[in-house]
């Protein structure tokens, strides 16, 4: 998933604020994007990480492709996009592979904390890529309290007997990078004026076609357990997550402030944590709910929209 996607080529006029709709469809997104860490744990329990994150991306891009279709958007023609969309669904395809790898081996609660330090990773990497995204002096905080918040969740963890989460939380931190990353090649190359839809479908596809390939040559087992639950987060994931939220967030920031909307990502660590804790039973440590409220701080701050 990219933080910031592409624009369409004619573009409606955004809306100068948020209205009541707009900001229940935001708090349905965040909400959508915290549970997904937790609904990842119960679907590893069934279907193998490799394998899964390959089909799921082949069925959302289906219906991604579906979608496009019926409303008419063009995917296929020549842009000059082809070359950074391959490598942006190959990061894409990573990314997921160390996030569902890495959700064996730690909480929920804690990879989603990890995870969201993704953000930092744009707003450090813009200053210097990205013409007029420069570091503010509130961005600078933002990405101070984020550190602090990382370091205190690492110091958690570090401390635990047996470091049991250690690996895990590496794994979701090395996707946070990544989904930094895509991020800003997204917004630096081609990509950037391609639709949305677009993007997605190459991040979608890239990933479906090189995935399951790879779980057969690591060995992994594919589908193990197809209990109900299995089969709930499994649809959960690539129906509500990568297909859904991700058509709401693209409508988002198409008609309203993109500043204003990117805002609100803030919240989907505090879901995350709320949802380990009530779905999976995870511990709120002190520890971890100094972490959230840093990171989640930090996120706002540099997410938040310049007064003009």
């Amino acid at each position: 998933m990219s933080l910031a996607p592409g624009r369409t080529l004619a573009p409606p006029r955004p809306a100068d604020r948020l209205d009541a709709r707009a900001i229940l469809i935001l708090l349905a997104c965040c909400a959508c994007w915290g549970v997904n860490q937790s609904v990842i744990k119960i679907a590893n329990e069934g279907i193998s990480p490799i394998f899964q994150v390959g089909i799921r991306s082949l069925l959302s891009g289906a219906l991604v492709f579906a979608w496009a279709a019926a409303r008419g958007i063009r995917l296929f023609e020549r842009d000059g996009t082809l070359w950074a969309g391959i490598v942006c669904g190959l990061l894409f395809g990573l990314e997921f592979v160390l996030i569902y790898i890495g959700l064996n081996f730690t909480t929920a609660s804690r990879g989603i904390v990890f995870l969201y330090l993704a953000p930092f990773v744009v707003a450090f990497s813009a200053h210097y890529l990205i013409p007029g995204d420069r570091l503010t002096v509130l961005k600078l905080a933002g990405l101070a309290a984020a550190m602090l918040g990382l370091m205190v969740a690492m110091r958690e963890g570090l401390l635990e007997p047996g470091r049991p989460t250690l690996w895990g939380d590496l794994l979701l931190l090395a996707a946070a990078v990544l989904w930094g990353v895509t991020t800003v090649l997204i917004r630096t190359t081609a990509l950037k004026a391609a639709a949305p839809e677009k993007t997605l479908l190459y991040q979608l596809a890239v990933s479906g076609v090189m995935l399951p390939p790879v779980a057969w040559i690591a060995g992994e087992p594919g589908i193990t357990n197809l209990s109900v639950p299995v089969l709930v987060a499994f649809a959960y994931t690539f129906i509500i997550v990568a297909f859904v939220s991700y058509i709401a967030w693209f409508w988002l920031v198409r008609n309203y402030p993109p500043t204003r909307v990117t805002a609100f990502t803030f919240l989907s660590p505090v879901f995350g944590v709320l949802a380990g804790n009530l779905m999976l039973g995870e511990a709120f440590t002190p520890s971890l709910a100094i972490a959230l409220v840093l990171v989640a701080f930090g996120i706002y701050l540099v997410n938040r929209p310049q007064r003009s």
